[in-house]
């Protein structure tokens, strides 16, 4: 039996986290009419066991895949948050025929031969030097935003784990190209110095085939603004 819905949400999530992690937007979705798919990735929240070296990109694209296989997944919109846009561009390479259309909430958006590091080169030498200085292999989790509520704090802190330095490091490979999906793109408009996503911001403002979102929160919406990010996903699936 087909899970076929234009109101399925595949949420690729962003490094250190889980699916663990979009529990605020169940409740959400579900009210609204939509459902919710947030896998976790390999060695990452409930899977934090079956971490090791080897992990990188394309085992989370895997992960992603066999999600769509085994559930028998079509017609929906694949979203990926931060990280997770380089998982959900892979993602939609291998399997463009079952999505309908590409959300990157706040996201790297890379082009064929792209690694992550390739898209933030400031951030490589700190996270090579942070897995040297560990076990040699993960990177310890980034800062959450300064604006997480206190009481968030805590739930983020200890579920947060390090994440392999060969996610970061794999350059992605595109089959088919650019894909001809339709695609939107959240902007999270409170932003560090670094800027990290204006890049991908002001690339989806000057090409063709996106649409363009900004949202009043910093790089995690889902968990410091709940309700404005259901807004604004409401907009894009209807």
């Amino acid at each position: 039996m087909s899970a076929s819905s234009d109101k399925t949400i595949l949420v690729c999530h962003g490094a250190w986290s889980g699916g663990w992690s979009w529990k605020k937007m169940f409740p959400l979705m579900q009210a609204a009419g939509y459902r919710l798919v947030v896998p976790t990735y390999t060695g990452l929240g409930e899977r934090e066991h079956l971490a090791h070296p080897a992990i990188d990109l394309e085992t989370h694209i895997q992960d992603i895949l066999s999600v769509i296989k085994f559930e028998n997944l079509s017609d929906f919109i694949l979203l990926g948050h931060s990280y997770g846009g380089m998982v959900a561009t892979g993602v939609a390479d291998r399997c463009r025929d079952r999505i309908s259309q590409l959300v990157y909430l706040d996201a790297f958006v890379p082009r064929d031969g792209q690694s992550l590091l390739d898209l933030n080169e400031p951030a490589r030498a700190g996270m090579e030097a942070l897995t040297k200085s560990g076990d040699g292999w993960r990177v310890p989790p980034n800062p959450t935003p300064p604006d997480t509520p206190a009481a968030d704090l805590d739930w983020l802190i200890r579920r947060r784990v390090p994440m392999p330095l060969k996610c970061f490091q794999m350059k992605l490979k595109l089959t088919n190209g650019e894909t001809a999906l339709p695609r939107s793109y959240i902007y999270a408009t409170r932003i560090t110095p670094a800027d990290t996503f204006g890049q991908f911001s002001k690339r989806a403002q000057s090409e063709d085939g996106w649409r363009h979102f900004e949202i009043d929160a910093s790089h995690s919406p889902h968990v410091t603004a709940p309700d404005a990010l259901m807004g604004v996903l409401r907009k894009i699936v209807e």
